[in-house]
């Protein structure tokens, strides 16, 4: 069994951002070698996330939207008082979770015809990392 690992930085110039990493994805799974397998892609701040979903038009606005309703930033999470602004953040995360496992077929990512993956940023303009990590033959 072949592993490979690489590590994305990303320092968002926004609270809240979201970044299709699709591409890089792909790239360490071509450089891997493993044509039948899985890749983890995993933010490791409990304060982003990784999902896989459509690249179409309005849609990121639309979860970004959905997230806000849900978790919206406000002043007075309990979490706040250990000195952080960021309670809404880590109830994001828990919305879209910290981390995707995608099939890899054939040497490719095995998604359906539209989807991509990407990194959400909920407490940004501070550096953080995330972790894609291949196994397999």
């Amino acid at each position: 069994m072949k592993f490979a690992t690489e590590y994305l930085w990303f320092n968002t110039s926004k609270r809240r951002e979201y970044i299709n990493i699709t591409r890089d994805v792909e790239s360490v799974v071509e450089k891997s070698g493993v044509k039948e397998g899985m890749v983890l892609v995993s933010a490791m701040h409990i304060t982003a996330g990784v999902y896989v979903n459509d690249a179409e038009s309005g849609l990121i606005q639309d979860i970004d939207e959905w997230l806000e309703g849900l978790a919206p930033f406000k002043q007075d999470y309990r979490h706040h008082r250990t000195g952080e602004d960021n309670g809404d953040a880590h109830l994001k995360n828990l919305l879209v979770h910290h981390q995707v496992v995608i099939p890899i077929t054939e040497g490719r990512l095995d998604f359906g015809p539209w989807q991509q993956v990407y990194y959400a940023e909920f407490d940004g303009k501070r550096r953080k990392r995330l972790v894609i990590k291949v196994m397999g033959e």
